[in-house]
């Protein structure tokens, strides 16, 4: 039996398809005859087919397109709670990336952190190293004069 046909029949034992929400919003879309006329089984299959397009909520929804010269491109970044089985391999992957990513932060917050720092020394007047500047203090001015 593949996973289809496993999602199928687990479907098919629901007490009551059509309180589901994804069939609910496809009935709320037709005539209500229309909706009316399919049996318990015809709209489980009609789950299982229409499933791999419903997307769900994402806490992060980021669709757009980006016009380059007369070709264009659609982007789409998806990200929320994974309630997906995963595999091993996928896991780890998991978190190797959410290693990735607080790693990331935690270089970026250190950077920023020692650039306030910096700024805050060049303010008060306190030279380190007597005739060495990097520069950041002057740009740092330079920006609001």
């Amino acid at each position: 039996m593949t996973d289809r046909e496993r999602s199928g029949a687990a479907l098919l034992s629901t007490a009551d398809i059509r309180q589901d929400p994804g069939i609910k919003k496809l009935l709320s879309r037709m005539p209500a005859e229309v909706g009316a006329s399919f049996s318990e089984q015809q709209l489980a299959h009609l789950r299982i087919a229409l499933g791999a397009r419903q997307w769900g909520k994402h806490q992060l929804d980021i669709r757009g397109t980006l016009r380059i010269f007369h070709w264009r491109y659609y982007y789409v970044l998806v990200a929320g709670r994974n309630s997906r089985d995963g595999q091993r391999s996928q896991q780890q992957l998991s978190r190797l990336m959410l290693a990735l990513v607080i790693s990331v932060l935690l270089v970026i917050s250190t950077m920023f952190g020692l650039l306030v720092l910096y700024l805050v020394k060049s303010a008060l007047g306190i030279d380190i190293f007597e005739g060495f500047s990097l520069g950041i203090w002057s740009w740092f001015k330079a920006l609001f004069h």
